[in-house]
């Protein structure tokens, strides 16, 4: 149930960034506030203001930065272009020794790779691709870890 709670979010907040810009007649920034109250930002080329500092990102231009939510809910979305396929390996070393569990699973045959990682305050998606003429790209995606809410127990 974790692993689908720390994904669900941030495919959910893609998605919506993806659709958002084809809906005809409205500006993107208007759907957004509509959709979100406003617990947006689209920080552009630039990390947003509010990404957590304990989630180590990539060294390299920032293609592409955004946070949408608020409180527990917020997730944040970063792109950042690295080097070249292998990028992966730099990254999950980064992201354990800052005390995340996880990995990477299989790679892509040119390399990259999704790996998923997660501590006790976080769940980090980070996808290592290919983007064409403008190189490779690590594309984070970042939720608060699930709240385990404790079960009531009755008392016979």
């Amino acid at each position: 149930m974790r692993r689908s709670r720390l994904l669900a979010l941030p495919v959910a907040a893609l998605l919506f960034v993806g659709v958002a810009p084809a809906l005809a007649g409205c500006s993107f920034q208007t759907v957004v506030k509509n959709v979100t109250g406003g617990n947006v930002d689209l920080g552009g080329n630039k990390v947003p203001s509010d990404f957590p500092k304990a989630v180590p990102l990539a060294k390299g231009a920032v293609v592409f930065g955004a946070g949408v939510g608020s409180g527990h809910g917020k997730v944040w979305n970063v792109t950042i272009k690295v080097p070249d396929a292998k990028a992966y390996q730099d990254i999950a070393k980064q992201l354990a020794d800052a005390g995340f569990d996880g990995g990477f699973g299989a790679q892509g045959p040119d390399g990259g790779g999704t790996g998923t990682f997660s501590n006790s305050e976080f769940g980090v998606l980070v996808v290592v691709s290919d983007a064409g003429s403008n190189g490779w790209v690590a594309n984070y995606s970042v939720s608060r870890a699930a709240v385990d809410t404790p079960t009531p127990t009755s008392t016979p």
